[in-house]
């Protein structure tokens, strides 16, 4: 599944750095991507959800923690 989510994510939206971890439904994103600038992080957050909801509404994604960052916030 973790496959699916990179798959997934990279398929929705451009990205720098993206890691998926997990497994039996539960997930952690650690996403870096200019295109989170000047957004909050529940901007962030639904940005991924929406790519993932088919995941999410099946249950085959019962728990995602997400972490999103621009670029320039990765490096601090």
């Amino acid at each position: 599944m973790n496959d699916v989510i990179k798959k997934v994510i990279s398929d929705g939206m451009e990205f720098d750095e993206l890691s998926v971890e997990g497994s039996e439904s539960k997930y952690t994103v650690t996403i870096t991507s200019d295109q989170f600038s000047g957004k909050s992080t529940i901007q962030r957050h639904k940005m991924i959800y929406a790519l993932l909801n088919n995941y999410i509404k099946t249950g085959e994604i019962h728990a995602l923690t997400i972490k999103a960052m621009t670029l320039d916030e990765s490096k601090n």
